[in-house]
C-alpha cells in the first residue's frame, strides 16, 4: 500500500512537469495509481509475451511502448486525469518509471 501511495506521489508530481498531463486531485492520482498497478499485474504479462519479437528486434526499447499502453488505458478509466497524446503518454510513463525508482529506494532505507 505504501507503493501505491508513494505512486499516487510520483504521479502529483510528473503532472506538474508536463504540460500534457493534467490530475485534478491527488485522490485522483491514488486511483490512477491503484488502477495502474492492477493492470500492470494483470494485462502487462499478455502484452509482453505478445510483443515479445518487436521487444528482442528493438532490444528492450518496445517495452516503453508497452508502459506507455498501460498508462494511456489505465488514464481513459479513471476521471479526472487527462494525457494529451501518446507523445506526452510515453513522456509521462517514463518520468514517472524514474521517478518512482527515486522514491521506491528511498523509501527502504
Amino acid at each position: 500500500m505504501i507503493r501505491i501511495l508513494l505512486s499516487a506521489v510520483s504521479v502529483m508530481m510528473v503532472s506538474y512537469l508536463l504540460p500534457g498531463v493534467s490530475v485534478t486531485s491527488f485522490w485522483v492520482a491514488f486511483l490512477f495509481s491503484l488502477l495502474l498497478a492492477f493492470l500492470n499485474y494483470t494485462v502487462k504479462p499478455i502484452l509482453v509475451i505478445l510483443t515479445l519479437p518487436l521487444t528482442v528486434l528493438t532490444l528492450g526499447l518496445f517495452l516503453w511502448v508497452v508502459n506507455t499502453i498501460m498508462v494511456l488505458m489505465a488514464a481513459t478509466f479513471i476521471n479526472g486525469l487527462t494525457i494529451s497524446g501518446f507523445g506526452w503518454g510515453l513522456l509521462f510513463s517514463l518520468v514517472l518509471s524514474i521517478t518512482n525508482t527515486f522514491l521506491f529506494d528511498i523509501s527502504k532505507r
